[in-house]
């Protein structure tokens, strides 16, 4: 079992993530939903647990390979007056769906289980393709910017100028250069603002490219499934299971026929008929209601996220308190209402949900400065056009030296600057006046 399932050990690592670019409800879709599918087909591939998907008898005038695989790639079937649960109770039917017919009797014709395997694969990439287009579209720029912050806590109490490099993936920056770090940061969202307009645009596509391949998938199995996956749940849900016939005997019949034609001594045609165990469908048949109810699921978390992404691009600059919100979840701490008043009123969209991901991403203490950065620049576009362009080591020490996260600053480092700023001086000051 562990070699059967060996394969799948690189998705099963989830490793924390410093960077997160998505949200839970592409997480159920790409990640959950994928690995999801993918041990299904494994599942259904595998011998291992039921043996020969199919077994087919003839009473021995057909070698029992030959029959086995005739039947398994062409169709079975299963005659429609024989789902007699009655009859099947009184012992007059051996199998529900089997037993003698005539040529005007209706029958159903079983050729889905050839195909399960590919199915559930090619799901699984449809599932996983919306990440994919977000995360090419995105270009990593996130986890650029955030390179060496996750670490930012240790450097408070990192005295010497270098960096250390702990193993081929972590570095622990100095304080100058988490300052210089968070000033990159603080340019780059204004960077983003000027180059990256289609962001959010196709961040919320994506999200809604979710939702509709979830129903697309929901629609296509219970085509592939002989338009009887669409109630499969609740039917299964009212079935007791104490008959001799439940709802999934009619889905997933566990024995068919199969009618076999060759030519005689004579040269005649003779018709043998065949009667074929389904062992692949045991499997089928849980894997598949099982997908019924995650499917529901899915589709209920997509909409919700729909929902909410509508939620959020109508009232980010109308309601402040969404924002604070908002931002104190996915960076915890107190921050400024002032501030956030300021970028409720003065971002678009695309910049707001920018501003999220970067307080997703970050320590609160960090966030909050680098807040401050921008909601300073916002009031005075001019000097923000100018640092964008300039070098972030010696911009650091205008504007993060001083901490004015919560409003306040203090007065040995105002006293310790030769030419403190008018601007970062009186701030609150002015904006108070205004208000």
């Amino acid at each position: 079992m562990l070699n059967t399932f060996s394969v799948l050990s690189p998705h099963f690592k989830f490793k924390y993530k410093f960077v997160t670019i998505d949200n839970l409800a592409f997480k159920c879709h790409y990640r959950a939903t994928f690995i999801i599918l993918l041990v299904c087909t494994l599942l259904v591939t595998s011998r291992q647990y039921i043996g020969e998907h199919i077994r087919c008898i003839t009473g021995g005038s057909i070698p029992e390979h030959v029959i086995n695989t005739f039947c398994f790639f062409t169709t079975t079937f299963t005659v429609i007056r024989h789902y007699n649960e009655t009859l099947l109770q009184q012992g007059s039917l051996p199998h529900p769906g089997v037993g003698p017919m005539y040529s005007e009797d209706p029958t159903k014709r079983h050729a889905y289980y050839q195909w399960v395997p590919f199915v559930l694969f090619l799901q699984a990439l449809t599932f996983y393709a919306p990440h994919k287009i977000w995360r090419m579209n995105e270009g990593g720029r996130l986890k650029k910017l955030m390179e060496g912050l996750h670490m930012a806590k240790l450097s408070e109490h990192y005295l010497a100028k270098d960096n250390i490099n702990i193993g081929p993936k972590y570095t622990l920056l100095s304080r100058d250069n988490v300052d210089a770090k968070l000033t990159a940061v603080k340019n780059e969202f204004f960077k983003h603002i000027q180059a990256h307009t289609d962001w959010a645009r196709v961040h919320c596509f994506c999200e809604l490219l979710n939702l509709v391949n979830c129903v697309l998938q929901m629609v296509f199995t219970h085509i592939f499934l002989g338009r009887q996956f669409w109630d499969l749940g609740p039917r299964f849900l009212a079935e007791d299971f104490t008959g001799t016939m439940d709802v999934l005997d009619t889905v997933f019949p566990k024995v068919t026929k199969c009618h076999f034609y060759k030519y005689g001594p004579t040269g005649s045609i003779q018709k043998h008929d065949a009667l074929c165990v389904m062992a692949l469908n045991v499997i089928n048949e849980k894997i598949f209601t099982f997908l019924w109810f995650w499917y529901v699921l899915l589709l209920t978390i997509s909409v919700l996220a729909i929902v909410w992404r509508l939620v959020t691009l109508v009232l980010h600059n109308r309601w402040t308190k969404l924002t604070a919100t908002i931002l104190s979840l996915a960076s915890p701490g107190r921050l400024n209402p002032q501030d956030v008043e300021i970028v409720t009123y003065r971002l678009k969209f695309s910049e707001w949900l920018f501003l999220y991901y970067l307080a997703k991403n970050m320590d609160g203490h960090l966030f909050r400065k680098v807040l401050r950065g921008i909601v300073d620049d916002l009031q005075h576009p001019a000097t923000s056009m100018s640092s964008v362009n300039s070098d972030p080591l010696e911009e650091h020490d205008q504007v993060m030296s001083i901490d004015t996260v919560d409003g306040t600053f203090d007065e040995d480092d105002l006293l310790n600057r030769q030419t403190p700023t008018k601007d970062t001086r009186f701030r609150y000051e002015v904006e108070h006046k205004k208000a």
